[in-house]
C-alpha cells in the first residue's frame, strides 16, 4: 500500500489503538460475512483511515457523499438512499462481500461529543466492531457544517501537523447485540 507513506508525506500522524479481529471463514473454509466496523464520524476520511489502521480493504456506506468525493476516494463506497427498507438489503448484500464501514451519526461533528446513533446497522448483523475516531487539526476545520463537503479532506491536510486517533474496540459480545435480545435503539445507544 502506499497509504502509510503518502500519509508521512503529507505530514499525517495516525494511531492506532487496540487490533482489528482477524477476518474468519466458516466450516467449510468460505469467507463469513464481513465484520461491520461502527465508527464516529469527523471528517470524510474516517473510513479511509481505518482501512488503513485494519491493513485491509472496507467498503463505506455514504448519504450524501458528492460525486467528486466517490471518484476521488481509494476505498469503494456505496451510496445509501434513506429508504430504511432499501438501506438494510444494501447494507447486508455489502457485508456478504467484505467488511463495512458505517458512520450512523450521519453526518460529521466538530464538537467533543457524539450524535445519536442510527440504529439501522444493529439490526442487520451481530459482528459489530466499535471504532472510536479522533481528529486534531489545529488551523483547519476538516469538517463543512453548510458548504461544498468535497474539500473538506483538503481543508484537513491544510493542517501543518494533522493527527487522526483510531480505536478499534473489542467487538460486541452477543449479548450486546440483537441476536442477544437487546433492541437495535439499545444496541445503537451502547
Amino acid at each position: 500500500e502506499v497509504s502509510i507513506p503518502l500519509s508521512a508525506l503529507l505530514g499525517v500522524r495516525l494511531q492506532v489503538k487496540g487490533s482489528p479481529p482477524l477476518p474468519t471463514t466458516e466450516s467449510g473454509g468460505d469467507p463469513k460475512r464481513g465484520m461491520l466496523y461502527v465508527c464516529t464520524h469527523r471528517t470524510l476520511l474516517d473510513p479511509i483511515f481505518l482501512s488503513v489502521a485494519l491493513r485491509r480493504r472496507v467498503t463505506a456506506v455514504t448519504y450524501s457523499l458528492s460525486r467528486l468525493s466517490e471518484l476521488l476516494s481509494p476505498i469503494k463506497t456505496v451510496r445509501l438512499t434513506r429508504c430504511r427498507e432499501k438501506d438494510g438489503r444494501t447494507i447486508d448484500e455489502v457485508l456478504r462481500q467484505g467488511d463495512l464501514v458505517i458512520c450512523p451519526e450521519g453526518t460529521t461533528c466538530r464538537e467533543p461529543y457524539l450524535l445519536r446513533y442510527s440504529p439501522l446497522f444493529a439490526e442487520i448483523t451481530n459482528d459489530i466492531v466499535p471504532v472510536g475516531i479522533n481528529v486534531d487539526m489545529g488551523l483547519f476545520h476538516g469538517t463543512t457544517a453548510r458548504g461544498f463537503k468535497a474539500m473538506d479532506p483538503f481543508y484537513f491536510l491544510m493542517n501543518p501537523r494533522p493527527k487522526y486517533c483510531v480505536t478499534i474496540m473489542e467487538p460486541l459480545g452477543r449479548g450486546d447485540t440483537c441476536g442477544g435480545g437487546k433492541t437495535s435503539v439499545e444496541v445503537a445507544n451502547h
